[in-house]
């Protein structure tokens, strides 16, 4: 006999986007200019603990079965501490550097909200992250200032974007229902408004449960 053993959670996504917003608040500001010269480092350190919240999101996102949202907090969080690292030690050639991650990391992104669109307030939050990271890593290569302010215009409607999503959902956890609208569709629909039944079907074919990946 098989048996499957169940434990209940609480959804991580909130920190994940609280840490989100926050660090994205912080590098914009940055980019405006709002900060003194020589902010940089300052900044990098900052950022560094939504690297370690996103980990945590991503590994806890895991464990939930959420692979999408798994896998996007984890790239967030790589990215937080890739910029952490590259503002705080400047090496050599780091913006450039910095700069094709950015372009990289909006491909994945695109490529990610291709899927996630029954997942709204996760594909809202991807949707916007495209054209601010696409315009970051447009700055850093080209080092064109306006580029930069307009990347530091678009961190902040990212940050905007992800704390309704933290705080809807947050919302949502603590009354049991949804109070804000986020718009889910599909399976991410019957997910929360399904039984039971909708949450165990197929679940032997689920990853850690199956044999093999």
């Amino acid at each position: 006999m098989t048996r499957i053993n169940l434990r209940p959670i609480a959804s991580p996504m909130p920190v994940g986007f609280y840490a989100v917003a926050i660090a994205s608040v912080m590098v914009a500001c940055l980019q405006l200019g709002l900060f003194p010269a020589g902010a940089d480092r300052a900044v990098a350190l900052t950022i560094l603990p939504a690297f370690v919240l996103q980990l945590v999101v991503g590994v806890i996102a895991f464990g939930a079965r959420d692979v999408v949202a798994a896998t996007l907090m984890s790239c967030f969080s790589g990215m937080w501490l890739a910029g952490a690292l590259v503002s705080g030690l400047q090496p050599p050639g780091g913006g450039a550097v910095l700069g094709v991650l950015n372009l990289v990391f909006a491909l994945f992104a695109v490529l990610i909200a291709s899927v996630a669109r029954p997942k709204r307030a996760l594909w809202l939050v991807l949707v916007t992250a495209v054209p601010r990271f696409a315009v970051a890593g447009t700055a850093n290569l080209t080092g064109l200032p306006w580029l930069a302010t307009a990347s530091g215009v678009l961190g902040l409607l990212l940050a905007a974007v992800a704390l309704y999503a933290a705080f809807a959902l947050m919302l949502e956890d603590m009354r049991g229902h949804e109070v804000l609208p986020i718009g889910r569709s599909g399976p991410a629909h019957r997910a929360v408004e399904g039984d039971l039944t909708v949450q165990l079907r197929d679940l032997e074919r689920h990853a850690g449960v199956r044999r093999t990946l």
